[in-house]
């Protein structure tokens, strides 16, 4: 490693570091701290990204982010006057989600890399929001110009599908400010039962297919190998989601 490549890596240590004592500083469990930053150092490394602070923000407001995406409710700090908080949801519900959420006065800013939903409300004045889910596997071209005269802001993109956002002030008036806003959600992760059901009919499609290559073969280790492969490419294709999605969203930055 180069001494560029050192400092870099030295930069993204003290990153994480930083981040770390934040976390514990806003009341997150240890174990809960070195597993989250676990998580990140792997995504940094997957996604090639040599400077930490460009990828994920201030470590100070990442953390913020940060603890109600796992699960702990973390209001505005004192003196601020807007809430943060990141969720995910697959995508049988994720558009009624957005809708429900943001007639809480939730506003999505962006996607992040990981597919969460970087959310923030206005604890001054909270607005109601709408949203849409568009899919772009053919591109998005003209998409944005086309949905602009109604009001729709793009505001984030995850693999195949584009998410839009409009405040709902312009059809209700003075009846989209959310008189009294509810909490922060405890929950950051939001999987339906399509979804649950989906993952244990490929599960026990990838079984079946391991003990048929076995029998077939005389050798249990045939089928081992096969279920260890399909996990294996599965994991990798997930990083590479992963990479390509964080390299667009640096791509967009200004």
């Amino acid at each position: 490693m180069n001494a560029s490549g050192t400092d870099a890596q030295h930069e993204r240590d003290g990153y994480l570091l930083d981040l770390a004592e934040r976390l514990l500083a806003l009341g997150l469990p240890a174990d809960r701290v070195e597993a989250t930053v676990e998580d990140l150092a792997a995504h940094l490394a997957e996604s090639g990204a040599e400077d930490a602070e460009a990828e994920f923000g201030p470590a100070g407001e990442f953390a913020r982010q940060l603890v109600p995406a796992t699960g702990v409710r973390a209001p505005a700090a004192p003196g601020e006057e807007v809430e943060t908080w990141r969720w995910t949801a697959d995508t049988y519900v994720d558009e009624d989600l957005l809708n429900r959420f943001g007639d809480e006065g939730w506003e999505v800013q962006r996607v992040d890399a990981l597919g969460r939903f970087v959310s923030h409300r206005d604890l001054a004045q909270p607005q109601r929001w709408e949203y849409r889910r568009e899919l772009v596997t053919r591109g998005r071209e003209g998409l944005d110009e086309r949905l602009a005269p109604d009001g729709w802001e793009a505001c984030g993109n995850w693999v195949i599908y584009a998410y839009f956002k409009r405040p709902r002030a312009a059809s209700l008036g003075p009846a989209a400010r959310v008189a009294s806003p509810p909490p922060v959600p405890e929950r950051s992760r939001f999987f339906s039962r399509k979804f649950h059901v989906l993952l244990a009919v490929l599960a026990a499609a990838l079984v079946v297919a391991g003990v048929a290559a076995a029998v077939e073969d005389g050798d249990a280790r045939t089928g081992l190998g096969l279920v260890v492969g399909a996990v294996t490419g599965a994991a990798v294709a997930l990083g590479v989601g992963f990479a390509l999605q964080a390299l667009r969203g640096r791509r967009s930055r200004p």
